[in-house]
């Protein structure tokens, strides 16, 4: 009983102090009204016959180049909402970045949406973690309220994977791992194949 009160302790302890560096950068982060929640990593691979069409969105890269998700038409894409300000975001950037490079020749393309953000915080992000895919700017949170029949916007990071007919063919809602998302990935490139 006292082993779990010390545990509890703790955590509160850490929370405070994770809290309290959060405090000291403005990064244009979400308010207490947006009510932003951590998913819990679980995945879902919808069957084929289930799988609804991916809303139609476009917009502007962090660099202010133009790019919509048509632009990725026959590609598996892989769309990832991130933050500057979201830890469980930056713990899984290098697994984004390592499937990303691992599936990049079986015409698998990976889009990052930033929400909710400081430009300036979210290109630092970019450049820090090596981000080698474009990421859409929404500092309004559009794009997520897109998908929100899928995907909670609240909930970040979350990743979709969309299908070569741009369909959504699996959700992550929180961060994901290596094994989850090569495992999704490489089965959705693989069952479409012979549609490219």
């Amino acid at each position: 009983m006292r082993a779990a009160a010390l545990r509890g302790l703790a955590a509160v302890a850490v929370l405070a102090a994770l809290a309290g560096c959060a405090e000291e950068i403005d990064t244009g982060a979400a308010t207490e009204d947006d009510r932003y929640i951590s998913g819990d990593g679980s995945s879902t691979l919808f069957p084929s016959e289930d799988r609804e069409q991916a809303p139609a969105v476009e917009g502007e890269t962090l660099d202010g180049d133009p790019v919509s998700l048509a632009d990725y038409s026959g590609d598996v894409v892989v769309m990832n909402f991130w933050a500057s300000w979201c830890a469980p975001c930056r713990a899984e950037t290098p697994v984004l970045n390592e499937v990303n490079a691992e599936h990049a020749d079986q015409g698998v393309s990976f889009l990052g949406v930033n929400i909710k953000d400081n430009r300036t915080a979210a290109q630092a992000f970019e450049r820090n973690q090596d981000v080698s895919y474009p990421s859409l700017y929404d500092q309004s949170g559009e794009i997520p309220q897109a998908f929100r029949d899928t995907v909670p916007p609240q909930a970040i990071p979350s990743t979709l994977v969309i299908d070569r007919q741009g369909r959504i063919a699996a959700r992550v809602i929180g961060a994901t791992n290596y094994k989850e998302l090569t495992e999704l990935v490489s089965t959705v490139a693989a069952e479409d194949a012979d549609v490219q």
